[in-house]
């Protein structure tokens, strides 16, 4: 059994020694994780190979690839975020000085899930470095290889009094929980997340949840269908669609449904092959219990495409789900597998309609020409983050942070925003003692007329 106490413990008292603080240490960190990155490359291809049956080119675009371009952006700006940031001030503070100072919160924990076992777990890590923090990683159990290979990775890399993996499952993730660590970075279900979320309150400790939900997928009339078609392929079937932010269901215009699927078997075609089954980079299902649940979706419509599954590969096709309402139980909860559903809609007004009274999805995707009806979703629909005409590529952008809203997350992470999500903002004020404004003290004739004149 872990001993969450002692792990926590060693690490706050590294903390305080100020070690972590400086300009260089991080930038020395940052560096070490990603020569680590390069000196396991050819083990993390193995380890995912047989954790989720990931291709080289899966692996590095989605993963490692994804690590590397983090780290660079983060060595290359982390001065710029460690700068003090002076503030302006009112006419009643003349005189003095204002400034935010960006403080590491001290001992991070991050929760990492199984899809993208070492990019969810490692991406959050880069932030949590460039704040200044010390970090323990939960990764998850059923990524089993991975994991052990990222404790391997972190012990030979890093001291455990800086960093250190915490291997297990439920029972070490509340041991882990019960333990007042200053942040808590979370990546997984929604349900689970209420359970991070009430544990975290028991000791008032903020919170980021990287959870997901049901992202749509428009696809309007007057969208480029071949090109849109193409990029839902990629984006609904990568990582056999086992991804927070894949289209978990798609609503189409009725006039060029027809047009669509008939592209869209094309492009599974391409990508997989007529027989996506005996394709050995074809991403498998993480473990029986999902498999089943996926299984039972299939049954929820009618399959146009796809369908077939191998129970002992734990693998199913991508597959088109016709004839499929929101009663259905496919559209009750996150897919998260290479099912795609499939509805019409005559005006895209309905649509807005729809999702508007529905939980707030992770990411939205809208295939269309014409900006004022890009922009009439935009502005009228509630998500994470998104794309106009493509899918998934938003969250590649290190200039742009990623998470979700409402029921689909809390808070954001990537590039900068990963440096704030770590940083507590420290407002300090400097006064000067040349001179004292007397207005703020009691007892003078004229103090509450002036004082009123300058604070209305």
């Amino acid at each position: 059994m872990v001993n969450a106490a002692k792990i926590l413990s060693d690490q706050r008292k590294y903390f305080h020694t100020g070690a972590t603080l400086s300009y260089e240490f991080r930038m020395e960190k940052l560096k070490q994780l990603k020569i680590m990155l390069k000196k396991y490359e050819s083990e993390l291809f193995q380890a995912l190979k047989l954790d989720l049956n990931k291709s080289k080119h899966e692996a590095w675009t989605t993963e490692l690839g994804f690590l590397h371009v983090e780290i660079d952006f983060a060595i290359k700006h982390l001065k710029q975020w460690m700068n003090i940031q002076r503030t302006n001030q009112p006419t009643t503070h003349i005189g003095s000085k204002s400034y935010i100072h960006k403080e590491p919160y001290g001992n991070i924990m991050i929760i990492a899930p199984w899809n993208y076992p070492i990019q969810l777990a490692l991406a959050p890590v880069v932030g949590a470095i460039a704040a200044g923090n010390t970090v323990v990683i939960k990764p998850s159990e059923y990524a089993v290889e991975t994991s052990k290979l990222l404790k391997e990775m972190i012990a030979n890399t890093f001291e455990p009094k800086f960093m250190t993996v915490v291997q297990g499952a439920i029972e070490e993730t509340e041991e882990l929980l019960r333990v007042p660590f200053d942040y808590i970075f979370f990546t997984g279900s929604s349900t689970v997340g209420k359970l991070i979320m009430k544990k975290a309150s028991e000791h008032l400790t903020p919170v980021t949840l990287e959870l997901g939900g049901k992202s749509p997928v428009i696809v309007d009339r007057h969208a480029n269908i071949k090109l849109a078609a193409k990029r839902i392929v990629w984006g609904k079937f990568t990582n056999a669609g086992q991804t927070c932010v894949a289209p978990d269901y798609l609503l189409v215009h009725e006039k060029v449904k027809k047009q669509l699927v008939r592209a869209m078997k094309k492009q599974v075609k391409q990508f997989y092959g007529k027989h996506p089954l005996k394709n050995k980079s074809y991403i498998r299902i993480v473990h029986d219990r999902h498999f089943q649940r996926l299984k039972g979706f299939l049954s929820d419509g009618q399959i146009l495409y796809g369908g077939a599954v191998d129970a002992e590969k734990l693998m199913i096709e991508p597959t088109l789900l016709d004839q499929v309402d929101w009663n259905a139980p496919v559209m009750k909860e996150e897919i998260f597998g290479p099912i795609l559903p499939i509805m019409t809609f005559h005006q895209l007004d309905h649509v807005i309609a729809d999702l508007q009274s529905r939980e707030k999805p992770l990411a939205l995707y809208y295939f269309g020409r014409k900006k004022k009806q890009q922009q009439k979703i935009i502005k009228h629909t509630s998500f994470g983050g998104g794309c106009v005409n493509d899918t998934l590529y938003h969250l590649a952008n290190p200039h742009l942070p990623f998470g979700g809203v409402g029921n689909s997350g809390i808070g954001a992470y990537h590039g900068k925003y990963g440096f704030e999500t770590f940083s507590h903002s420290k407002s300090i004020l400097k006064q000067n003692n040349l001179f004292d404004i007397p207005l703020r003290y009691p007892g003078g004739k004229l103090t509450y007329s002036i004082a009123k004149r300058l604070l209305s």
